[in-house]
C-alpha cells in the first residue's frame, strides 16, 4: 500500500497569468483520493460558484470567456483535449494558445484569469469537467462573454478532429 502524498506541483506558465498544477494523490487498493481545491492553490480569489459540464465524445465546447471571471478547471471523469486562448489585448501573450490533456487519471488543474478563453474536445465516450468560478459582480452570463471561433484561421489552433459536435454559438 502506498501512503505517500505529495503536494501539487506548479508547472510552467505558457500564457500570462495562467496557473497549471499537477496533482498527486493518495492511493491504495480501494482507489484514489486527492484534493481539487484549498486555499494553498489560490488564496487570492473567492470562488462563489461551482459548475459541472458533462459531454459526450467528439463534443467541442467553444472558446468562451469573459473579462471578470477567474476559473479553476479540472476533469473529474473521462479525457479532454483542452485549449486556452489569451484574449486580453494588453497581454504579452495576446492571441496565443496552449493545449493540454486533462483526465481523471492525471488530475491536472488549471486556473484561468479573466480574459483567457477555454475550450475543450471530449476524447473519451463521456467526460465531466468541474469549474469553480470567482467573479466580483453579478454572474457574467452569455451576453457579457466572448466567443472565439474554434477554427479561426488567425489563431490556427490544432484540433485532433475535423467535424466536432458544436452548438450554434460555436460554429
Amino acid at each position: 500500500m502506498n501512503k505517500k502524498y505529495v503536494d501539487r506541483q506548479l508547472k510552467h506558465n505558457v500564457i500570462d497569468g495562467v496557473s497549471f498544477y499537477e496533482q498527486d494523490s493518495y492511493h491504495d487498493f480501494r482507489g484514489h483520493y486527492y484534493t481539487i481545491y484549498d486555499n494553498t492553490i489560490d488564496s487570492v480569489n473567492t470562488y462563489v460558484k461551482d459548475k459541472i459540464s458533462i459531454s459526450r465524445k467528439d463534443t467541442l465546447r467553444g472558446i468562451h470567456g469573459d473579462f471578470e471571471t477567474t476559473k479553476l478547471i479540472t476533469c473529474v471523469n473521462g479525457e479532454v483535449y483542452s485549449v486556452i486562448v489569451d484574449n486580453r489585448k494588453d497581454s504579452d501573450t495576446y492571441k496565443e494558445w496552449y493545449w493540454n490533456i486533462f483526465t481523471h487519471h492525471n488530475r491536472n488543474i488549471m486556473i484561468l484569469p479573466p480574459g483567457v478563453g477555454l475550450s475543450y474536445l471530449i476524447l473519451s465516450e463521456e467526460a465531466t469537467i468541474l469549474y469553480k468560478w470567482s467573479y466580483p459582480n453579478e454572474y457574467p452570463d452569455i451576453d457579457k462573454q466572448f466567443t472565439l471561433r474554434w477554427n479561426d484561421e488567425e489563431l490556427n489552433i490544432y484540433w485532433p478532429i475535423q467535424n466536432p459536435l458544436l452548438q450554434p454559438r460555436d460554429m
